[in-house]
């Protein structure tokens, strides 16, 4: 038998072990170790993330907010789920079909973000890194209107966000509908701006000096499955954004701000895995921080909870081999394509016995190592903003990109075949 979802987010809370029992209301606990500070969750969709996301709050903060999203003045947790997406909706405006308008229900949560904590501008800028830097979202100032009895109403500031396109010049496009792609990516961006002003604020370790208190009794950040109808560009800049926020955050006061991410996405879960499992020196990060599981419903409505080994359960280097041919045969390729073919490169070398990865790449005339594919691969994997990942490659870079994968495939014999 398995458990509830409430004892899976004790253990999560606590990193209690819990050994299956005859039945899900009664556990045994084995052993308790430190909380590490990011535990990422695969399950697929219907498997019970969202619901363990409340009752991971209601473990961690059963009074300090409640289903409308009321936010105590010092949060221990804050979370990103469907329920903070649900806040969102549309007015397609069907009576003249000019001013498409994306509302934002009456809340506590996005007045505490946007009003309170002046997050709007933050949020913009990310979206628009995400999507389009001509896409530009607007929020409302506080106006009146007349209800249908003639009364003046008053329409609270950021509580509609109207969308258009920017022409270079003084002209705006009309009010335009996003996709739901973007629309999530807008969302996702008001919480990512909070998230990272509490990272700023937490790294300032003496109370006093804080610019603010709020964020003084945090513990916990859970991101519920932040990836829904976004494209793979979009998925890995959000996942390297992620991850890299992360690992800036530090350990202050004697606690340290914690992190549960859920997904449904292989390909996300793969590329956190990626680059939460091995130590960072510019950081300080450290692997052992991180810990990463699958989650199982059963038949009986229960579910489990089962740590991953150190290799990724989806065969990630395969994985990635898959994508780099893939790529080659389309000619659409990304600078992040580098980094995919850097990893099996060094995955490669780790299985056959090499010390370097460097050995791997086409010797010169002179047989040794050749320096510029070295120095391409370097580069190319390596870009410190996220935004540089998804740029366009010269016909150059290109040719060096399908030269590399060629001889990988012919050295190793490891061409992909079409099924």
């Amino acid at each position: 038998m398995g458990h509830t979802l409430r004892q899976i987010a004790e253990q999560l809370s606590t990193a209690k072990t819990v050994k299956r029992s005859e039945s899900i209301t009664t556990r045994e606990v084995t052993d308790t170790k430190p909380v590490p500070k990011v535990q990422l969750i695969y399950a697929f969709n219907g498997s019970g993330k969202t619901r363990l996301s409340r009752d991971f709050k209601e473990e961690i903060a059963p009074e300090n907010q409640d289903e409308d999203h009321e936010i105590d003045p010092r949060p221990k947790i804050l979370y990103y789920n469907a329920f903070t997406e649900d806040l969102f909706y549309w007015d397609n405006d069907l009576v003249e079909d000019k001013k498409r308008v994306l509302k934002i229900q009456p809340n506590a949560y996005t007045e505490w973000v946007l009003r309170d904590q002046g997050q709007d501008r933050n949020a913009i800028a990310h979206f628009q890194r995400y999507t389009n830097d001509k896409l530009t979202p607007r929020f409302n100032e506080e106006y009146t209107i007349k209800d249908k009895d003639g009364k003046d109403v008053q329409v609270p500031a950021f509580s509609e966000v109207t969308f258009s396109y920017e022409r270079g010049n003084e002209d705006i496009s009309e009010h335009v509908k996003i996709s739901k792609g973007e629309e999530s990516c807008f969302i996702w961006s008001i919480f990512y701006s909070l998230i990272e002003q509490v990272v700023s604020v937490l790294t300032v370790a003496e109370l006093p000096e804080r610019e603010t208190d709020k964020y003084d009794l945090l513990e916990y950040v859970f991101i519920d499955d932040p990836v829904s109808s976004l494209d793979e560009n979009h998925l890995i800049e959000l996942a390297v954004d992620i991850a890299e926020l992360i690992k800036s955050s530090i350990f202050t006061d004697g606690r340290e701000l914690k992190f549960v991410i859920t997904t449904h996405s292989p390909f996300f879960y793969n590329i956190l895995c990626n680059e939460f499992g091995s130590d960072d020196k510019y950081s300080n990060w450290k692997s052992k921080n991180f810990q990463k599981y699958r989650l199982e419903k059963q038949e009986d409505e229960s579910f489990n909870l089962e740590p991953q080994p150190n290799d990724s359960p989806f065969s990630y280097h395969l994985f990635l081999k898959s994508e780099l041919d893939k790529a080659c045969e389309s000619g659409k390729v990304k600078k992040y394509h580098f980094n995919f073919l850097r990893n099996v490169l060094e995955k490669t070398s780790t299985f056959v016995g090499f010390k370097r990865w460097e050995v791997l790449l086409p010797p010169t005339d002179e047989s040794v190592p050749n320096p510029y594919l070295k120095r391409i691969l370097n580069i190319s994997s390596h870009s410190k903003h996220a935004g540089e990942e998804v740029a366009d490659l010269t016909p150059d870079d290109i040719r060096v990109f399908r030269f590399l994968v060629q001889k990988l495939n012919e050295m190793f014999e490891l061409k992909m075949r079409n099924q």
